[in-house]
């Protein structure tokens, strides 16, 4: 249902569902997916991941099936509740991974459909491959489904509170193209080979000094929200560390001879 395949630095977890629901999420594969990308976070040999649903489906959204089930209860997701004590650990999303916070990028490679609660797992990630025959939608406009795996918070970061609102409203298709051209993927490849990119895209950022690549994508998210001098001052001190522990050693190998005039092959 899940696993993981590794290539040195960069891990590719594999949700493989496809036969029985196109990769839809059910408790267990919630469980297996929030295991899977915690161990790679943890993991010190782990660098980049790529999250890809196998089959071609990246993921059809929420089990429904399973959902109906739960419709004689009177708050049937009561045990996913954020804890009213902040000291107490935050339980998984409906959608697996949606709430963790990690400390290292993940690629969402998607080919097929990335809806619903797919689409929110495609957005929980960092960047997005997509194939050019793949598509985003909240598909669960038709059923009364809100979004509650982060949707209505990072869609409108992403694309502005007025396309996130076309899109989350309407419940209509959002092919690759205009993923793209709206900011909500980064890159558009051809059919089959999200996968491949995805993966070349993490090795090729698996390449850099971690420390830094960590503290800067670390950078972006903490700088939401804030006044202007506020998020500089916060970018100077995430910074600091990283600095004296990568940076200086980075200066010297680029006054030794190193990666001139954008060459980065003998990093």
């Amino acid at each position: 249902m899940v696993r993981i395949e590794k290539n040195g630095p960069v891990w590719t977890v594999i949700h493989s569902r496809y036969e029985e629901a196109r990769n839809a999420m059910d408790p267990e594969s919630a469980d297996a997916l929030t295991e899977a990308f915690t161990a790679f976070d943890r993991d010190d040999s782990a660098s980049v991941a790529v999250f890809w649903g196998e089959g071609g489906a990246f993921c059809a959204g929420w089990d429904l099936k399973y959902a109906s089930s739960l419709a004689s209860g009177p708050r049937p997701l009561a045990d996913l509740d954020y804890p009213v004590d902040p000291l107490k650990p935050v339980p998984r999303g409906p959608m697996g991974p949606s709430r963790l916070q990690l400390s290292k990028p993940v690629i969402a490679a998607v080919e097929g459909p990335a809806v619903a609660g797919g689409f929110e797992l495609a957005l929980w990630c960092d960047l997005r491959v997509m194939a050019e025959t793949a598509y985003f939608g909240v598909y669960c406009r038709r059923w009364g489904i809100p979004l509650i795996d982060g949707g209505t918070v990072r869609l409108p970061r992403l694309v502005g509170q007025g396309r996130a609102l076309d899109i989350i409203l309407t419940g209509r298709k959002v092919s690759a193209q205009e993923a793209l051209s709206i900011g909500a993927c980064e890159r558009v490849v051809p059919h089959g080979q999200a996968r491949a990119a995805a993966e070349d895209l993490a090795a090729q950022i698996a390449r850099f000094p971690q420390d830094c690549v960590r503290a800067d994508r670390r950078s972006v998210y903490l700088q939401q929200g804030l006044q202007m001098d506020a998020a500089l001052q916060t970018e100077w001190h995430n910074g600091q560390d990283c600095l004296s522990a990568e940076g200086l050693a980075g200066a010297a190998r680029f006054a030794g001879g190193k990666g001139r005039h954008g060459d980065f092959s003998s990093l």
